[in-house]
């Protein structure tokens, strides 16, 4: 009877694993034809007691490299394995894959697992990256408000109620508002708070105005 495949049990049975590998421990650090060890599937997987037990009780190097030169901790996918390579095991966060990356920056540039991201940042002394930086959704951190009583309805409109009012409306400010609702991006986090800080800029002139007028009818 041939011998199960110990990468294929890990991804759902790591007991099973452990039971083959006392039974014949040298195959605790053996990879296949493109370098993936069984390492690499228990972090990958996030089976924890099977990870330290690689390499507590069968000694293998927990910084083994795959084909690309990258340890298992470039395949996690678990805040608790990370935390578990990193505090208990002592994966060398720091170490470069063929391309010359760490399993960090691996992780920024594939957008994913961004916790365990965050989690390395701090670990290496690094400044946590921006939600810009990180590509966060816009909708966790929505642009301010516009106040409560400016309205902007930049709708289809017809060309009577487009041009009703275009003597009252500084020329400027109607170009600026026109080029913004004309960009493919209008609805991005950034080109909203153009408009606000727009429609700002021009409260504040507004009330500049409106101020002088009242200072000078108290005066009359």
């Amino acid at each position: 009877m041939s011998q199960p495949n110990p990468y294929v049990l890990a991804a759902d049975n790591p007991s099973a694993v452990l039971t083959l590998l006392r039974a014949d421990p040298s195959i605790a650090a053996n990879q296949d034809e493109h370098g993936y060890s069984l390492l690499h599937a228990a972090a990958s997987y996030g089976h924890i007691d099977l990870l330290r037990a690689l390499v507590r009780e069968f000694h293998v190097d927990v910084n083994l490299p795959d084909e690309d030169g990258e340890t298992c901790l470039y395949v996690t996918e678990n805040i608790e394995i990370a935390t578990c390579l990193v505090e208990e095991l002592g994966v060398d966060y720091h170490r470069k894959n063929d391309e010359g990356l760490t399993a960090l920056e691996t992780i920024e540039a594939d957008g994913s697992f961004l916790e365990i991201a965050a989690y390395l940042r701090r670990v290496m002394g690094l400044e946590p990256l921006s939600a810009m930086d990180t590509g966060a959704d816009s909708a966790l951190n929505p642009a301010p408000p516009l106040p409560p009583n400016i309205k902007v309805n930049l709708e289809t409109v017809s060309e009577q109620e487009a041009n009703a009012g275009t003597d009252q409306v500084d020329p400027e400010f109607k170009r600026r508002i026109d080029e913004l609702a004309a960009r493919e991006d209008f609805h991005s986090e950034a080109t909203q708070n153009q408009l606000r800080e727009l429609v700002m800029d021009a409260l504040r002139g507004s009330n500049v105005d409106t101020q002088d007028r009242d200072v000078r009818r108290r005066m009359d």
